[in-house]
């Protein structure tokens, strides 16, 4: 079935769910906000490439859109040599997976950042010209020197920023620790680029640290995967470019406004993926902030948001937050709203309204336990405490039989052995492969939807 590149903005709708409904003198409003992307055009467009071929869509047949593909070449690409070229295979997939009319630049990481196509401070326009040079550059890509990733993603944001495009992503490839820069370095390099671009993410191997690579793509708003076999690399690559030609609108955020005396405890993206946005506010306003959400195509994400109210007494009813979806306007004028939802209060001395759970809201509290089980779990287990481990991965265990989440719980059966996943009874497997163990902590924060 062929995939179609979008010709149009998407519509943006915004739902809320949840129990309105609090005892006196009840504090706490939780709801899950739901906002849907359509419209974007998945038929009449122009047919979007699967692996090793060329595009033929025209210029303007998408969102204009500029694309940075940092490989690594520091020497432990070399071990095995199968892995550089599996790299370079990758590589070549993702920019025959470009349209016609997206600027791109690939750049090899080392212990230093390097232009390798096109290689004179900007971007090149993609063709099936251009397309060819850059797989042929392709060729000079050669596994030598140390690791820096601070280095290569500020080069992606220079040229990033050369273009004036919509959508501005990333995508990075790792197979070791950032041995030959601080973690501070890294932290000011993400703390530059954040906002600028997304930027996906990814660990070949398993000789690289899942909490850097995950910290990449959280701090960029993209996605964070291992891809144990390094032959598994090109349908990766091809999978996050085609995703990362759907975006259509970029920088979007969600805005909440509260009532005077209410504040907002908590705000997290929980699906697809766990993602906490709580101190990434920035002030729109009086008792109005804004919490980035990235690049947005055809898709729909769930986010939690917790407000703090008032106290009040039965028979009170209030509008806790306003929840909106807004657009930047260029040179900051008033920001375009995409989608509005609101959250209330309503105190009653009602028992059966206010101690029922939403579902929505139970669902994703569940969800968070889990990746929180499992992050715990194996930190013990490296730590030695058999016994703590036992108990939080079998807690996980539970949550995930009980929530529908099948790809994790198929995830945690290779580190555990399940007795009983109803009651969480497990035992600690005596071997665990280290590609199953990280596969797990990398995934842990992906969530199941719930079902409505």
């Amino acid at each position: 079935m062929a995939n179609f590149a979008k010709s149009h903005t998407p519509h943006f709708s915004v739902d809320v769910y949840q129990n309105a409904y609090l005892p006196e003198g009840a504090r706490e409003v939780n709801a899950i906000v739901t906002v849907t992307s359509t419209g974007g055009g998945t038929t009449g467009g122009v047919p979007l490439p699967g692996p090793g071929t060329v595009p033929h869509a025209a210029p303007g047949a998408g969102p204009d859109a500029a694309v940075v593909v940092m490989v690594d070449c520091s020497g432990s690409m070399d071990y095995p040599p199968t892995k550089m070229r599996n790299a370079r295979e990758a590589t070549a997939a993702a920019i025959d997976t470009l349209r016609d009319g997206v600027r791109f630049a690939v750049v090899a990481g080392t212990h230093k950042a390097v232009e390798v196509f096109p290689g004179n401070g900007a971007l090149a326009v993609a063709d099936a010209t251009t397309r060819w040079q850059a797989k042929d550059a392709l060729r000079a890509l050669s596994a030598n020197g140390g690791t820096a990733i601070g280095t290569w993603l500020r080069l992606a944001d220079r040229l990033l920023a050369s273009a004036d495009v919509t959508i501005r992503h990333g995508i990075l490839l790792t197979d070791g620790r950032n041995e030959h820069e601080k973690p501070e370095e890294l932290r000011a390099a993400l703390d530059t680029c954040a906002g600028h671009f997304t930027c996906d993410a990814r660990g070949v191997g398993t000789d690289w640290e899942v909490k850097e690579v995950t910290g990449i793509a959280s701090a960029l708003l993209g996605t964070a995967d291992i891809v144990a076999d390094p032959g598994g690399l090109a349908a990766d690559f091809t999978r996050m470019m085609e995703n990362a030609m759907g975006k259509e609108v970029a920088d979007v955020a969600l805005r909440l406004w509260t009532p005077q005396g209410s504040r907002i405890r908590f705000v997290k993206q929980v699906a697809p993926a766990m993602e906490d946005l709580t101190d990434r506010r920035t002030e729109a306003g009086p008792r109005t902030g804004d919490y980035p959400t990235g690049s947005w195509g055809d898709e729909s994400r769930d986010y939690h948001v917790c407000v703090e109210v008032p106290a009040a007494e039965v028979g009170r009813e209030m509008l806790a937050a306003r929840v909106s979806l807004v657009l930047p306007a260029p040179g900051g004028g008033t920001p375009q709203t995409l989608g509005q939802g609101l959250v209330r209060a309503v105190w009653t001395d009602d028992m059966v309204a206010t101690t029922a759970i939403n579902p929505q809201v139970a669902h994703y509290t569940g969800q968070a336990e889990l990746a929180q089980a499992i992050q715990t779990g194996l930190e013990l287990r490296k730590a030695g405490d058999e016994a703590g481990a036992t108990a939080k991965l079998g807690r996980a265990v539970q949550l995930a039989a009980a929530s529908g989440n099948a790809d994790t719980a198929k995830l945690l059966s290779k580190v555990v052995d399940v007795v009983d996943a109803a009651t969480g009874t497990v035992r600690l497997k005596t071997r665990v492969a280290e590609a199953d163990e990280m596969t797990l902590e990398t995934r842990s924060t992906k969530t199941v939807r719930v079902t409505r």
